[in-house]
């Protein structure tokens, strides 16, 4: 199995535990807040918002481009907070779908790129790990252990 292969397979998986972690849910439970601000719909908002943004940087890596501009994406907080404002009036029915799109999206964006891309330290490896796996599990991780603590 190649470098792509697996990066490929962590992200799936990743997403996984992401969907499993909010399996059965209801829309009240989704609306809680417990993370600061944010309950289960701003996490998985705030995904949506990165998986879609971060779709096209693999295009730019395989013109030989950055994945982004510099600093373009410095301030994560204001973008947090644009994302969830934008998602805010979605119910969580939608929100799922969006995930679900978004991250299909991300994946085929990044599928699209050769096996040498992928190599440890490759910029779409650096990407795909940071938004995928890292990105969904630490979130996952909080959403269990908040469901947990509540019985949710």
């Amino acid at each position: 199995m190649g470098d792509k292969e697996k990066v490929l397979r962590e992200a799936g998986e990743a997403y996984g535990e992401l969907r499993e972690a909010v399996s059965g849910l209801d829309e009240a439970q989704s609306r809680a807040i417990w993370l600061g601000t944010w309950g289960v719909r701003e996490i998985l908002i705030h995904i949506v918002g990165w998986d879609r943004e971060m779709a096209p940087a693999f295009a730019r890596i395989e013109r030989g481009e950055p994945p982004y501009p510099a600093g373009a994406y410095d301030d994560y907080d204001a973008w947090n907070a644009r994302f969830v404002e934008a998602g805010k009036h979605a119910e969580t029915r939608e929100i799922l779908a969006d995930l679900e799109s978004c991250h299909r999206g991300l994946v085929t964006a990044a599928a699209t790129l050769g096996e040498e891309h992928f190599a440890m330290g490759s910029p779409a490896r650096e990407l795909l790990d940071g938004i995928c796996p890292q990105h969904y599990r630490e979130h996952a991780t909080q959403i269990r252990q908040w469901r947990s603590e509540t019985a949710a």
